[in-house]
């Protein structure tokens, strides 16, 4: 072979090369991206973890008024056929010192998960949501914000159990007829003790127009080898219904959902609320969430709360929201996840303030 004919193959091969890199690279993403989120928290009334008394007034400075600072990167890749590689990677983050903060404590304890996503559906493989979790979220008038919402009383009665489960395989169905269903089953990973730590979730949704309809179930065991700065092994069941409906700007929820935690409260949470936007770039939304110990009815709560959002541009929201509880008998629903996560018995008041970029 003569020298120049080699060359030429070499620059053919080459740009072929080139050519297939560009086209793998337009088939494939990596995005980066994140949410800060950052409050003024006043509450009349701060509970005393040493003495369960009242300690009198609070105002902080907070990370999460209403949605949880994070930074992560979601990841794509085109495998023809109608299928796709998928992966996401999410940090919770505290804007008001720089360090971890939210989910299950660990550096990527939002989501860690991979998965193949296709016609038949996606089976997702990591730290993911649990379909019962999914289905409490899309069914609260206030989108779980992290002040007064639903998101208080799932948290008070299990932590972060049932949100963030470690090492679980998943699989989403298509929508057919409106109808979606999924699953996931999280290993506990302890040697000859495959109870130690289990936990399964599935999901129904249904969907037609403006209307859209949740259940959901949710069982995990105390135990395993997923052990966490953030408990997400406490030992409950949860079961719940939720529906929700949506005419034009305005859209009204409804939820029932019940957490019964070993050796602990047997809590029915009745939620229900709206929002409604008024003009593209202002939201206002409300709730009330009834919670009843169903082993001790004299344990109960209410919770409601005010919130309104004003988009400053697609990126950059601020926010205000006012919340109310009161507390009966051994029940200690709070009214902030960060800062007021339990409260005292009897009525507190609490607001919060802040503003909410993303990226």
């Amino acid at each position: 072979m003569s020298r120049k004919r080699f060359v030429l193959q070499s620059l053919s091969a080459c740009a072929m090369g080139i050519a297939l890199s560009g086209a793998a690279q337009a088939q494939s993403s990596v995005t980066l991206f994140g949410v800060l989120d950052g409050g003024l928290l006043y509450t009349n009334k701060t509970l005393d973890p040493a003495t369960g008394g009242n300690a009198g007034k609070q105002f902080s400075v907070i990370d999460g008024g209403s949605y949880y600072s994070q930074f992560g990167m979601v990841g794509t890749e085109d495998l023809g056929g109608g299928y796709k590689a998928k992966f996401r990677l999410v940090s919770g983050l505290n804007i008001a010192n720089g360090g971890l903060l939210h989910c299950n404590g660990n550096l990527f304890g939002c989501e860690a998960w991979v998965s193949i996503d296709g016609p038949p559906g996606e089976f997702k493989l990591g730290l993911q949501f649990s379909p019962f979790f999914l289905a409490v979220y899309d069914a609260d008038p206030r989108s779980l914000s992290l002040f007064g919402s639903g998101a208080i009383p799932l948290v008070d009665n299990v932590l972060g159990t049932g949100i963030f489960n470690a090492n679980a395989i998943s699989y989403t169905s298509p929508v057919v007829s409106g109808l979606q269903a999924s699953a996931l089953y999280a290993f506990g990973g302890e040697p000859g003790n495959f109870q130690a730590g289990r936990q399964y979730s599935i999901r129904l949704k249904y969907g037609l127009g403006g209307l859209t309809v949740n259940a959901a179930f949710y069982d995990g065991n105390s135990g395993g080898t997923a052990q966490t700065p953030v408990p997400t092994t406490v030992q409950y069941e949860g079961r719940m219904l939720g529906i929700g409906y949506q005419f034009g700007a305005l859209t009204v929820k409804g939820s029932f959902v019940n957490y019964k935690v070993a050796g602990s409260f047997n809590a029915n949470v009745y939620g229900g609320g709206a929002t409604w936007y008024v003009t593209p770039a202002l939201d206002i939304n409300g709730g009330v969430w009834v919670t009843s110990d169903r082993n001790h009815t004299t344990n109960h709560s209410v919770l409601g709360a005010l919130g309104t959002d004003y988009l400053l541009s697609k990126r950059t929201t601020l926010y205000a929201q006012v919340g109310v509880v009161n507390n009966h008998g051994a029940m200690d629903t709070g009214l902030s996840m960060i800062g007021a996560l339990y409260e005292v018995a009897g009525t507190s008041v609490g607001t919060v303030v802040g503003i909410r970029h993303t990226f």
